[in-house]
């Protein structure tokens, strides 16, 4: 069963391996949201990145959750929006916020 609620989520501070993700280089923490209810949010992040935003430095990539329904935004990391995405319907429990650099995709406390 899915921890969607990401109880374990603080543990990751690094990362000891990389997993290949659509191209994508994932850490720990990110491979941890995705086994637990989230890799909808990862791969969709990752297809973005990939298909529209490839040539940015930095980005954050945010979910926020509001009435059983979520927005994915990803800004330049200085809140200039770049992309937003809908989603009429999550069972997701936990906001997130993920760090892309590098071509590495991982969590904000991974960063």
């Amino acid at each position: 069963m899915d921890d969607l609620e990401l109880k374990n989520l603080n543990e990751f501070i690094g990362t000891e391996r990389y997993h290949n993700v659509m191209g994508i280089k994932c850490t720990d923490g990110v491979a941890y949201i995705m086994e637990n209810g989230y890799s909808w949010f990862v791969t969709d992040s990752i297809a973005v990145i990939i298909t529209k935003l490839k040539n940015q430095e930095f980005l954050s990539v945010s979910l926020k959750l509001k009435n059983n329904e979520a927005q994915m935004i990803i800004t330049n990391g200085n809140e200039n929006v770049l992309y937003t995405q809908d989603y009429e319907y999550t069972d997701a429990k936990r906001e997130l916020k993920l760090f892309c650099t590098n071509g590495v995709l991982m969590l904000n406390n991974e960063y």
